[in-house]
């Protein structure tokens, strides 16, 4: 079993997933409505530029996938947030930084009894995002 977020967008999925791939690396799938084969019926109607699918395939092979949700009305994502973890302390903070970049820091990165570095925000697109460092003592 696997279990991968989707992130639906109103409008702001390929900004978003773009801005992610550049965050975290790896690589990153789009397709667009104007995509869609001809005759497939996606169930609800889209603008040729909208994100039909995103897929972006982390480097450690995570996967967090989205798409424009025309019925969505703007607002961020709400009760949910994606954790990334990472060994590199100097990591948490770079990815901290870009993904709280134009969002809104909810509590800063800093020690906690049960990380060395944990931090959370919600980035530009409305998404929650927790980042927490590991030593090896923890892992």
């Amino acid at each position: 079993m696997s279990l991968y977020p989707y992130l639906f967008f109103s409008g702001m999925a390929r900004e978003a997933m773009t801005r992610y791939q550049a965050v975290l690396g790896g690589e990153l799938e789009i397709m667009a409505a104007s995509e869609i084969p001809e005759g497939e019926d996606p169930g609800m109607e889209m603008a040729p530029d909208a994100v039909m699918h995103a897929a972006l395939t982390l480097p450690d092979g995570s996967l967090i996938m989205g798409s424009d949700d025309p019925t969505g009305d703007g607002g961020g994502v709400k009760g949910v947030a994606l954790h990334l973890s990472y060994e590199d302390l100097d990591e948490v903070r770079r990815a901290f930084d870009a993904l709280a970049d134009g969002g809104e820091v909810q509590m800063p990165l800093e020690p906690v009894f049960w990380s060395p570095l944990f931090g959370a925000c919600v980035d530009r697109f409305g998404v929650s995002w927790m980042l927490s460092g590991e030593t090896e003592e923890q892992g």
